[in-house]
């Protein structure tokens, strides 16, 4: 059975983790920033698991599954923010929640 070269998975992981990185930067939506952070979560989890599989330890698949409780909880922390953000301002565009104070 052929494997998928490790050089080539930590390339995927870093061009996955660059796009979620330039998502966040780029987009105004926080739904679409929420959705940047997941991906650049994901990419790490790659990471972790190519490199678990690659030296053989289970280390990798146990950090996913950590980054996959951390990523379930930042969603729904982050999806009632924006459910309130949208409530108060009428909008999810992040320029508008910068008005807050105190």
């Amino acid at each position: 059975m052929n494997t998928v070269p490790f050089s080539h998975l930590l390339i995927l992981a870093g061009t996955l983790f660059a796009l979620g990185l330039l998502g966040l930067l780029a987009r105004r939506n926080v739904l679409f920033m929420l959705m940047s952070i997941e991906i650049m979560l994901n990419a790490a989890g790659l990471a972790f698991v190519a490199g678990g599989a690659r030296w053989g330890q289970a280390d990798g698949q146990a950090m996913f599954i950590f980054i996959l409780t951390m990523a379930a909880a930042e969603v729904s922390v982050g999806l009632a923010l924006i459910l309130q953000v949208y409530r108060h301002f009428k909008t999810v565009d992040a320029d508008a929640a910068g008005t807050m104070r105190g």
